[in-house]
């Protein structure tokens, strides 16, 4: 066995450790009396399990990369193409940890700054934010090389992420709410990239034909929208400039 396809089987176990955690720790915070103990708890608990899975998910995409039949030998056809795997496990898989790095970085920094909105500004903050505009612009370009419109369709994500992120990250007056709405977006968002990590590797194995129809890939992203624009409502409405209180019952912090 050499070592790149060593490397690449243990990160897979400490990937699909923390990754198993999170996928049950999500639904504490989500489900759970919003800024409770336990909704504290559990919501650290998944952030940092969201940061290790996309560090170790770009450690498994960089062996890809490098040997990609090799680390790939189990997977059934189309997937014993090399330059298929490099766009989907390599290419593809990094842009989505980086993603998922700063989906988490970013909802848990709302929390974390929301008596000083303009520490959001902070340099690791913003780097996240470029670096999931390169890994989607090249995302865009491999989806194009490879002729795999999901690729291209997936970037569509980062760009929305980032565009929505520096909106919030420089408005010189946000509402008072904002930081609320906008950490749900962060964390929700980290949890519908773990799940359909998830769900594609399963299908994978499994279902390879599915594995590439974004209507698969769409079940998890509708699901967490759903999840958000459900506590989105729930917020009580408040003008600008007007002092921050107390979340209400049942809002998400």
């Amino acid at each position: 066995m050499s070592a790149v396809v060593f490397a690449f089987k243990a990160f897979i176990v400490l990937h699909i450790i923390v990754g198993l955690v999170g996928l049950v720790s999500f639904w504490v915070p989500v489900v759970g009396q919003k800024g409770a103990a336990a909704h504290r708890r559990w919501g650290r608990v998944f952030t940092y399990c969201m940061l290790a899975a996309g560090a170790f998910a770009t450690c498994i995409a960089t062996c890809s990369l490098i040997a990609p039949l090799e680390t790939h030998a189990t997977f059934p056809p189309p997937f014993t193409d090399a330059g298929l795997v490099r766009g989907l496990f390599g290419w593809m898989m990094i842009y989505l940890a980086v993603l998922t790095i700063n989906l988490a970085w970013y909802g848990w920094k709302c929390v974390e700054n929301k008596q000083a909105h303009t520490r959001n500004r902070g340099p690791v903050n913003l780097a996240l934010q470029v670096l999931v505009l390169l890994g989607a612009a090249n995302c865009v370009l491999q989806g194009a090389l490879l002729g795999q419109p999901l690729m291209m369709l997936a970037s569509l994500i980062g760009f929305a992420t980032v565009g929505t992120n520096l909106r919030f990250i420089f408005a010189r007056a946000p509402a008072p709410n904002d930081w609320l709405r906008e950490h749900l977006k962060g964390l929700v968002g980290a949890g519908i990239s773990v799940y359909t990590a998830f769900l594609a590797l399963g299908a994978v194995r499994l279902v390879p034909s599915l594995a590439l129809s974004p209507q698969l890939w769409a079940v998890p992203l509708f699901g967490g929208l759903a999840i958000i624009l459900y506590h989105w409502r729930r917020l009580p409405r408040r003008p600008r400039g007007e002092a921050s209180a107390e979340p209400a019952r049942g809002a998400v912090t």
